[in-house]
């Protein structure tokens, strides 16, 4: 077993998302939000980071959230009801889809409303456990990966750094953009000292992340 129980919780994850998964709603402002009876776990990224992708691969279903080659495509908070035992029934636990930022073509008022509606939900949701920060591993952390991180820093979010596209790059580039992400991550006062590696089409890190995501939904 790992030193931080990783490998004792990878077979009660896979089960726990191989079993029903369904979309819920979306919410473009906080009047939608479901109501807050089970823990949460949203995924931020810059647009085109491999939101979509991961969350497809981590439930094994092919359709579940919606992939686009045009970035900022998501605009709204997107949850996934894991775990329901039946229809009508309640779910173990949500994923949310947040809107991609860090888009230079945005509207500005997209941009603004984006901020407004993360912002709000991030400080105030009280059944949210963990955030996941998905960054490219063929960039690494840029500003606009920064401002997000700060910002939950000071809601006081625990979140992940989760690297994604590890396949995309040579395994000594990924090697460096790992040790320097990490660095990173360590500087953030609510960055869990865990930092994930992924590739959606690989299947490198998922089992770990599933694993990760569980953890969270039990502290």
């Amino acid at each position: 077993m790992s030193d931080d129980g990783t490998e004792e919780l990878i077979e009660p994850a896979r089960k726990l998302f191989a079993g029903p998964v369904a979309f819920l709603k979306s919410a473009p402002d906080l009047r939608f939000l479901p109501d807050p009876v089970v823990p949460e776990v949203a995924f931020a990224g810059r647009s085109n980071v491999g939101k979509s992708s991961l969350l497809n691969r981590l439930t094994n279903r092919v359709g579940l959230a919606r992939t686009s080659n045009t970035p900022g495509r998501t605009q709204e908070l997107n949850f996934f009801d894991v775990g329901a035992a039946e229809e009508g029934g309640i779910p173990v636990m949500r994923l949310v889809d947040m809107p991609g930022y860090g888009f230079a073509k945005a509207p500005k008022d997209v941009v603004r409303k984006w901020r407004h509606v993360v912002n709000d939900y991030l400080r105030g949701r009280v059944v949210l456990r963990r955030a996941l920060v998905l960054i490219d591993a063929r960039h690494g952390i840029k500003d606009v990966d920064r401002e997000i991180m700060e910002m939950l820093d000071k809601a006081a979010v625990t979140y992940h750094v989760v690297l994604t596209k590890a396949d995309k790059i040579k395994a000594s580039e990924l090697a460096a953009v790992t040790a320097e992400t990490d660095a990173e991550a360590r500087k953030h006062v609510a960055a869990h000292p865990k930092l994930l590696v992924t590739s959606s089409e690989k299947d490198m890190g998922i089992a770990e992340l599933r694993a990760a995501i569980l953890d969270a939904i039990r502290s």
